[in-house]
């Protein structure tokens, strides 16, 4: 029997900057989320079932695109074993553009603040320690400025942008999948690379009104795991654990430790049904 482990999330999930990374094309063996499956999965218990890795995860992808490409995954496999999503930051956005050959699908784009001119800037020096990450930001903004998205990333982040709707989209998003995944009674555990997903500073998001306090309860948090106080993420415990990073993400070691942090967490959710 074959069935499907599908992940989500953006770079922090596809494996960036580990040690067998191959410059962000492919997901690492080494990413918490491929050796979660190997120590639970590949098990001598487990032997009679072959659980395959479908990690739908990339570098740059928000929230909405993580819900997506989640979902698409699991509409196609009718064998899924189970579900992990490490959701990303707010401000990057999904948008199904007009059709073009670069595009994911030929259609969707994920656009984040550093697509701007002002945000381009800020990339490229974040990234001054990676002549890799700035090559490949470069064709990045090659593709955006062929496909059009360069001015309309402008346009949103100029004109439109705002914690709020980004909180509402992402929030939207998590629910959304969910409840997808509850439908079809396939086991999950979401867990975030940072907790400015709930957080501003100590405000809480859903603290902001009365609608955003009702979105947030149809958050099922009994189906997270989160590293530490106030739903720190993957990001922030790395970083306050001093744990070795690259130029930009934490390295084989934060990973590793990370997974010793989830898997009891993983087992009740996922690993014992």
């Amino acid at each position: 029997m074959t069935k499907k482990f599908i992940v989500g999330g953006c770079s922090f999930t596809l494996g960036n900057e580990l040690s067998d990374d191959k410059d962000g094309k492919t997901p690492s063996q080494k990413s918490w989320a491929k050796l979660l499956m190997n120590k639970v999965f590949c098990r001598p218990a487990e032997k009679d079932i072959k659980v395959d890795y479908l990690c739908t995860a990339f570098g740059g992808l928000g929230n909405s695109a993580i819900a997506r490409r989640v979902f698409d995954a699991v509409a196609h496999n009718t064998d899924v074993k189970g579900v992990v999503v490490m959701w990303s930051f707010l401000s990057r956005y999904d948008w199904a553009m007009p059709r073009h050959k670069n595009l994911e699908g030929s259609r969707w784009a994920s656009i984040s603040p550093w697509d701007t001119e002002t945000g381009n800037e800020e990339a490229f020096r974040t990234m001054q320690g990676s002549e890799t990450q700035q090559e490949h930001w470069r064709s990045r903004q090659e593709i955006m400025n062929k496909t059009g998205i360069k001015p309309f990333a402008e346009a949103i982040y100029k004109h439109a942008a705002n914690q709020y709707h980004e909180t509402y989209l992402s929030w939207k998003s998590i629910i959304w999948l969910q409840n997808i995944l509850d439908k079809r009674d396939i086991p999950y555990m979401f867990t975030l690379a940072d907790n400015s997903l709930f957080y501003d500073e100590f405000k809480h998001h859903k603290d902001q009104d009365p609608f955003m306090t009702a979105l947030h309860n149809e958050i099922d948090l009994t189906k997270w795991f989160s590293f530490g106080e106030r739903m720190m993420g993957f990001n922030q415990w790395s970083l306050m654990n001093d744990y070795p990073r690259g130029t930009t993400h934490p390295l084989d070691e934060a990973h590793r430790d990370a997974v010793n942090l989830m898997l009891p967490t993983f087992n009740k959710l996922i690993g014992d049904r």
